[in-house]
């Protein structure tokens, strides 16, 4: 199997070229273009309860699409994500990764989907009440709105709500005041991520919970 990411770091998709008996799993709604010749299965996303859980309570959707190449040739497909931004491909490699609600875009054969719990103040801030969770031995690929930076963290960090895509299941979130109750409310920052621990984050240098507000604000 071939990958590659093109149109960096603004308009990023993923080139697939699927040899002979390969496979590859993306979101639904994923794929914008594939040889006619690829045979596409959907089925519930890490199964039917997880699937259920991470639609209703983690914003993310019921179904993911299998392509397989079961043809004697390469086959290609192209796949991306519904925000403008960046893209990213992690190997797991016997680690995990956590993503935010509609970062995840495809794996490839050998990785898991599942749910990990994030509590109520997560879900308070509208970041849902479970996360997808991903682990075993495999690519792994996410998107960003905006551009997409990938953060070692040692001890405490902050990050804004809506800013975070993705990070390693030892880190520890606590969402609280980016400041005091009036400091929060008259800086315009509000709630944010506490992270502590050590591992890797993702970020994204745009939120779309800001475009939302800036747009409604014009719409008046």
């Amino acid at each position: 199997m071939k990958c590659e990411i093109r149109y960096k770091p603004a308009f990023a998709a993923i080139f697939v070229t699927l040899n002979p008996g390969e496979s590859i799993t993306a979101e639904a709604g994923a794929m914008t273009s594939m040889d006619a010749q690829l045979s596409m299965k959907t089925q519930f996303s890490g199964g039917l309860f997880s699937g259920l859980l991470k639609n209703f309570f983690g914003g993310e959707s019921l179904f993911v699409n299998t392509f397989t190449n079961n043809t004697q040739r390469p086959l290609s497909l192209v796949l991306t994500q519904s925000t403008i931004g960046d893209i990213a491909r992690i190997d797991l490699r016997d680690r995990e990764i956590c993503c935010q609600p509609g970062a995840y875009i495809a794996h490839t054969p050998g990785v898991k989907m599942g749910v990990r719990w994030a509590g109520f103040k997560s879900w308070i801030s509208g970041e849902g009440l479970f996360k997808l969770k991903l682990s075993g031995q495999g690519y792994v690929f996410f998107g960003a709105y905006g551009g997409l930076t990938e953060k070692r963290i040692n001890g405490e960090f902050i990050v804004d709500s809506g800013h975070l895509v993705a990070y390693e299941p030892g880190i520890r979130m606590k969402i609280g005041l980016a400041g005091g109750l009036i400091g929060s409310m008259t800086s315009g920052e509000g709630l944010v991520n506490r992270l502590s621990g050590q591992g890797i984050i993702y970020l994204q240098s745009r939120s779309i919970d800001g475009l939302v507000k800036y747009l409604s604000s014009k719409l008046r």
